[in-house]
């Protein structure tokens, strides 16, 4: 599933688009850029491992952050606000019975401000595709194996909504402070193609 995508349509229209902008004397390439990299600024898949571990540690910050994550994270100084409009964010939960996996079928949104830019392979039409149909075999192949029992949800982003997947907190971790529990979380656990 890992490897770069050669053919983004999205990536050219979005391109063409910049194009016309910038010949029609709207935007310059150089307020193009300052916008993605304020955008950028902060971005980072910490920022996920944060929330995550606050969820785990404060069960009162998981039952709001599930209820109504936009909501929530200001208590961990993080909000989805940015670009034109505020995104509608969503974390569901995996737990013993269920697994949450993350895409977007149309494209590759995803709250880059908490999981830092997509990985490749986020973006790719083989991905994209191919964990909507069969979400059990392309988790295999990232090495993530799950009883047969355990029910798999996909959740497909949009322009306006964007989702997070708390992942199952390992066993062994009593006592942890956020920091360590934090660091134990990787940007794939937070899609979901990894166990944390």
């Amino acid at each position: 599933m890992s490897g770069a995508h050669t053919s983004v349509p999205v990536a050219a229209r979005v391109r063409r688009l910049e194009e016309r902008l910038i010949g029609a004397g709207v935007v310059t390439q150089e307020q193009l850029d300052a916008s993605l990299a304020a955008m950028l600024q902060g971005a980072s898949p910490v920022n996920g491992a944060r929330i995550a571990a606050r969820a785990w540690s404060d069960e009162g910050f998981r039952q709001r952050l599930l209820a109504d994550a936009n909501a929530a994270l200001p208590e961990v100084g993080l909000s989805m606000a940015g670009g034109i409009q505020e995104q509608r964010l969503k974390v569901v939960e995996n737990t013993a019975t269920t697994h949450h996996v993350l895409v977007c079928t149309l494209c590759s949104c995803y709250p880059v401000g908490l999981l830092g830019p997509s990985p490749s392979w986020y973006k790719s039409e083989a991905y994209r595709s191919r964990v909507v149909r069969e979400p059990r075999a392309v988790l295999a192949e990232f090495g993530l194996e799950l009883p047969n029992d355990t029910a798999i949800t996909v959740w497909d982003s949009s322009a306006e909504s964007r989702y997070m997947v708390l992942p199952r907190r390992p066993g062994g971790t009593a006592g942890w402070s956020e920091p360590e529990l934090a660091a134990l979380v990787t940007r794939e656990g937070l899609i979901g193609t990894a166990a944390v």
